[in-house]
């Protein structure tokens, strides 16, 4: 059995095709039973079935396989490090088609992966609700399984639950039998689908119904007495399911779909196919209560899980390698236009050594939770619509169509798109994009205007050669050049170019951000942008663009704070939310940086960023205005949070936040206060990000006592993860960092090195950056003349 031990993936002898798997969960006793029966093709002559089982109690008696005659294996062992289940036969079994039973037990678990426990409160009572979360490899968890992607099969889903409880699966109820206290509940049998969309969810609920012009009835349901509050999110399912049926020239291919608020959950969404979950605050929205960033979160979560049933569900990615098919575009559809802001946390994670390719080896099960981060889903997106861009909207939709109708009801692979879309523009879409997919990082383009010609540079802090596609406008949007560079520079001639502007106009490079790519100027063309800036010559994209950009390089080091903080004075008059919002980002970062850096001109920094933001404060109000977007009203809790944390005493005196007070025992009584009973194990880790600067010292002392319980409450996964990125990430000395680096020395498990390596690069990062502010001249008369409202 030893051979089947540490390997990636499962051996190939089997190819699951229908699953009938019956489930009895107990919701007292937080436990259930279940058996499964697997229509397999025996493929291959062999002894053994490998499949994936975890956390379940097999039966091993149960065990048995069917075809010519009846196999019972002789040996059943389930090997918890690789989570594999091996059963081993006396005879070779034979080819082709049999039937696999097994029966089994298992634990409804607190970890909010698998099949596990969700509370909520009824009349005031406390009960439980079953849930589960197989994304991305914990459908084993649940029932033994070939747990791939593309491992894909049809489910026969049988429920026997409690008889006043709703009990929801992928598909419709085809019957449902009561006998007393229990019902029996048979399903629709699925497509073929692969494992980690299988869905099941038991518990108390009331719903919102709709249809599209089509028939497919949508539903969101929620706990009792909150309906009301899913009907923005099934207007928007509804209009979502229309607008991509045309967009993707399929239709949606299941006859329902179910949308579900679950108390209890890890990450934002799961799409699995026709009854997709969610967080409360991911698909609930109250007119009265919620904040007006929450109704922008229904909208842009909705819209990405339901991309997800034709990108990822419909058409699967072949292996892990691939997530970035599923997440990248399902990220880009759910943003549609305002997809370039997500761009930001791509570039910023794909900035750093400890980075990856979008497309990532995959070695073991337990290394797959970490790739689920901002290169799968925001570089994704951002590389989708460069290309998008490149070969043209039109175009690009009708091969993406194409890529679709050949693929559905099966798996694919990233060469799979580039042939698709390659065969439906002409253009060499697969030289272009593999070095895009394949390697980390991205290039930093240099400009520079020389004797009337721009001259162009691509580079970066390590090696890298890719075909970038450029595009820049000058003085206006209508004067516009596109072309490929291929070479590490490349000159362009004013004239010859029709750029007759050049001499004056301001030059911007990268027009509406569609490339992922940074952009340096050099200092003239920099000054025009900043006076194009102050004028709002520039779009909303492309103010958002330059700012962002200068802060990378200012991190980077390639840019000084000087010309950082001078570039930030031209958005004093900025009213934009996705402007505005990072303006405040960027900020809160500077004056941490330099609470570490220059201390002594931490008043200075401060009054120059309350004067930064006091024209726009003041122009918003505090009160909300008749008819205002929601971006405005999102906004004026940013700008007025952002005002009290630089020190604005009228703002400080109206109205001060918890979370961001420097006094060490308050931050440990709110830190302790995250990880108690009140507060739900998914929530935990908001709070860290709000930690301020004060409290950093106090946090990760209180994570190092912690972290045990910590490590073992969450496992691992995107919760686990948080607590490191959130606590270690804001260090600037390389002190800390050798500090952090012994600590988890003898903690490191495969599931948080990438995060780990992440963030202590971050810590040393931030230590260069510091040194370099210490020693960059003027900065001091500088920030004093900003703080003085000199621009």
């Amino acid at each position: 059995m030893d051979q089947f031990k540490g390997q990636p993936r499962l051996p190939k002898f089997a190819v699951p095709k229908r699953y009938d798997i019956r489930l009895k969960p107990d919701l007292s006793a937080c436990t259930f039973a279940g058996s499964v029966s697997i229509d397999l093709d025996i493929v291959a002559d062999t002894k053994f079935i490998v499949l994936n089982a975890a956390d379940l109690s097999v039966n091993s008696g149960s065990v048995c396989f069917t075809s010519s005659k009846v196999f019972e294996p002789v040996n059943v062992e389930l090997v918890e490090a690789d989570e594999i289940l091996v059963l081993e036969f006396a005879e070779t079994l034979p080819i082709g088609e049999g039937v696999l039973s097994i029966d089994f037990d298992g634990v409804l678990n607190e970890k909010m992966k698998g099949f596990y426990k969700s509370t909520y409160e009824h009349q005031g009572e406390k009960k439980n609700m079953a849930v589960t979360q197989f994304e991305p490899v914990d459908a084993r968890k649940c029932f033994p399984c070939w747990d791939e992607p593309a491992c894909k099969a049809k489910f026969k889903i049988t429920l026997d639950v409690p008889s006043e409880l709703v009990a929801l699966s992928n598909m419709p109820v085809i019957e449902e039998t009561v006998d007393g206290p229990l019902k029996t509940v048979s399903y629709q049998e699925t497509p073929i689908i692969s494992t980690y969309l299988v869905a099941v969810v038991v518990g108390l609920f009331n719903y919102v119904e709709d249809h599209t012009s089509d028939g497919i009835k949508v539903r969101v349901y929620c706990q009792v007495g909150k309906a009301n509050q899913g009907k923005f999110a099934l207007h928007v399912a509804v209009k979502t399911l229309e607008l991509y049926k045309v967009y993707f020239a399929v239709q949606y291919p299941l006859p329902k779909l179910d949308m579900i608020a679950v108390p209890d959950f890890a990450a934002g969404a799961m799409e699995n196919y026709g009854l997709v979950t969610y967080r409360e605050t991911a698909l609930l929205f109250d007119d009265k209560h919620s904040a007006a960033a929450n109704k922008q979160r229904v909208v842009t979560v909705v819209a990405h899980e339901l991309a997800h049933q034709w990108f990822g569900n419909l058409v699967t990615m072949e292996w892990w390698t691939h997530l970035w098919l599923n997440e990248g575009f399902a990220t880009w559809n759910g943003r549609c236009g305002l997809s370039f802001l997500k761009k930001t946390e791509g570039l910023r994670l794909d900035g750093l050594e400890g980075s990856h390719p979008i497309e990532v080896e995959i070695n073991h099960a337990s290394e797959i939770d970490e790739i689920f981060d901002a290169i799968s889903y925001r570089k994704g997106a951002s590389v989708i619509r460069m290309l998008q861009s490149y070969l043209g909207a039109e175009c690009f939709q009708m091969s993406l169509a194409s890529y679709i109708k050949k693929y559905a009801y099966s798996n694919a692979k990233t060469e799979d798109l580039w042939t698709a879309l390659e065969e439906g523009s002409g253009e060499p879409v697969n030289n272009l994009m593999n070095s895009w997919t394949k390697q980390k990082g991205y290039p930093v383009v240099s400009v520079k205007l020389k004797d009337q010609k721009l001259e162009f540079e691509q580079w970066f802090s390590w090696r890298w050669a890719v075909d970038c596609p450029i595009t820049l406008c000058c003085g206006s949007y209508d004067v516009k050049k596109n072309f490929l560079l291929q070479t590490k520079s490349e000159t362009l001639d004013a004239k010859e170019s029709s750029l007759d502007e050049i001499r004056s106009a301001w030059v911007k490079v990268n027009v509406h951000q569609t490339g992922f790519y940074r952009v340096k100027y050099d200092d003239d063309l920099a000054a025009r942008l900043r006076y194009a800036i102050e004028k709002k010559y520039l779009t909303e994209t492309d103010r958002f663009g330059i700012l962002e950009d200068s802060f990378a390089l200012c991190m980077a080091r390639y840019q000084s704070l000087t010309s950082l903080l001078t570039l930030m004075g031209a958005y004093r008059e900025e009213l934009e939310y996705t402007v505005l919002s990072n303006l405040i980002s960027i900020s809160n970062k500077l004056m941490r940086i330099a609470a570490d850096a220059t201390p002594e001109l931490l008043d200075y920094i401060n009054q120059f960023f309350i004067n930064l933001f006091q024209i726009s404060a003041e122009k918003l109000g505090w009160d909300p205005k008749q008819g205002e977007s929601h971006l405005d009203s999102m906004l004026r809790g940013e700008i007025l949070t952002a005002l009290a944390v630089f020190g604005h005493d009228p703002t400080i005196n109206e109205a001060s936040s918890l979370a961001s007070c420097p006094d060490h025992n308050m931050v440990l009584e709110v830190l302790n206060f995250a990880l108690s009973s009140e507060v739900r194990s998914q929530d935990a880790v908001f709070g860290l990000a709000a930690v301020s600067k004060e409290g950093r010292e106090t946090a990760w002392t209180w994570m190092k006592d912690k972290w045990d319980h910590i490590s073992k409450t969450y496992g691992s996964g995107f919760l686990l993860t948080r607590f490191i990125s959130s606590v270690v990430s804001p260090f600037a000395s390389f002190e800390k960092a050798k500090e952090v680096e012994e600590f988890f020395a003898s903690r490191i498990k495969p599931s948080i090195a990438r995060t780990l390596k992440q963030s202590i690069e971050r810590v040393n990062i931030n230590a260069k950056w510091v040194q370099s502010i210490q020693k960059e001249k003027q900065l001091a008369e500088a920030v004093k003349e900003l703080a003085q409202g000199k621009y």
